[in-house]
């Protein structure tokens, strides 16, 4: 699987924006994820966070209590960052350090690894995380951007993506 770049990671941040995100959004997107996951029986742990609130949270067979250290770690530098995991690994690799050591944070804390999308409003900017686990961090990722995708697109009447 092709890692994107930088600059689509930053076009998809801007494309991933929704009018309105509720619980009942919320649902409807751990569901999407979990069901796109489920049908590929993919072991993955998908949570979702919003205003510092566990509003979704499900684990597929395979999976470990490790992945949930995972997404705890993904979902802090996704909240701090107000960017997706997999760009702040890109960003730290480009410049050839860690998350840790370029801003003094506890690796135990935060990590720079795929999987982690912050979910944002239009009106209100980034008000939470939706975070993937299980599989290499650019499949994480990829999982979360086709679900977010697919509901972005049923809720504008479109064709799934």
């Amino acid at each position: 699987m092709t890692t994107p770049s930088l600059e689509e990671l930053a076009r998809e941040l801007e494309e991933l924006r929704f009018d309105r995100f509720d619980l009942n959004v919320a649902w409807r997107l751990g569901c999407l994820v979990r069901e796109m996951a489920d049908a590929d029986a993919l072991p993955v742990r998908i949570e979702l966070s919003v205003g510092g609130n566990v509003v979704f949270a499900t684990a597929l067979p395979g999976t470990t209590p490790d992945n949930a250290e995972w997404i705890r770690r993904k979902r802090n530098a996704v909240m701090r960052f107000h960017r997706s995991s997999l760009a702040l690994r890109l960003e730290c690799e480009a410049k050839g350090t860690t998350l840790g050591a370029r801003f003094g944070l506890d690796d135990r804390e935060f990590v720079a690894s795929g999987g982690g999308v912050p979910i944002a409003t239009e009106a209100s900017g980034v008000i939470g995380a939706a975070v993937v686990s299980g599989l290499p961090d650019v499949q994480d990722h990829r999982l979360m951007v086709r679900a977010m995708r697919t509901l972005l697109a049923e809720r504008r009447g479109q064709a799934p993506v």
